[in-house]
């Protein structure tokens, strides 16, 4: 099998990949992740998603590499990591009994192969109706303010939701594992 690279600098998506016990190494691409003027968050999801693959692979022609990025929205407008308490709180606040949905993208390239994929895997979270004790207390305790969304579903953040629906339960952790199991099939993994 070919070299395996993660294109990520992310903990959380080191973490995830390996759950899947196949040797494999991360590299950053190091982009701006600015959406673009009037760029659906599909758009952008697939645009940064292949990018970070695509500029990793360019560096490592022989080797499998995976891109990813993942958007929050919640109405219309994307939301961001909070950076902070008050603007975390402010967040989960305004989530209160509302829907949040994450859009996930994956790609894999391989240049020597000539293959490219991409593949988007959503999520769907309904928040409980939150006091402000509750978000104060949560904040306190898991300081998710380098997580879009404001929470860590895979630490104290799940006490925050009512329902969680996806056809993959590691694509709100960042990086859908099932989707990444199918497409790495087309290169000899998991066969």
């Amino acid at each position: 099998m070919k070299k395996l690279i993660l294109a990520s600098s992310s903990e959380y998506r080191r973490t995830l990949l390996k759950r899947l016990k196949i040797p494999f190494e991360c590299q950053s691409p190091n982009i701006d992740e600015t959406a673009n003027k009037n760029e659906t968050p599909h758009q952008l999801v697939k645009r940064l998603s292949l990018a970070k693959a695509n500029i990793i692979a360019s560096k490592n022609p022989n080797a499998v590499v995976i891109g990813s990025d993942q958007v929050a929205v919640f109405g219309q407008r994307i939301i961001g990591k909070p950076g902070s308490f008050d603007k975390a709180f402010e967040q989960l606040r305004s989530f209160s009994g509302e829907l949040l949905i994450f859009i996930t993208g994956v790609a894999i390239v391989c240049i020597t192969t000539g293959s490219e994929a991409f593949e988007y895997s959503q999520v769907t979270v309904k928040f409980k109706n939150l006091s402000d004790q509750h978000l104060t207390d949560y904040l306190i305790a898991d300081e998710p303010y380098d997580c879009a969304g404001s929470f860590k579903v895979e630490s104290l953040g799940i006490s925050l939701f009512e329902s969680v629906q996806s056809n993959d339960p590691t694509s709100l952790e960042g990086l859908p594992l099932i989707t990444i199991c199918r497409l790495l099939g087309k290169h000899n993994y998991f066969q």
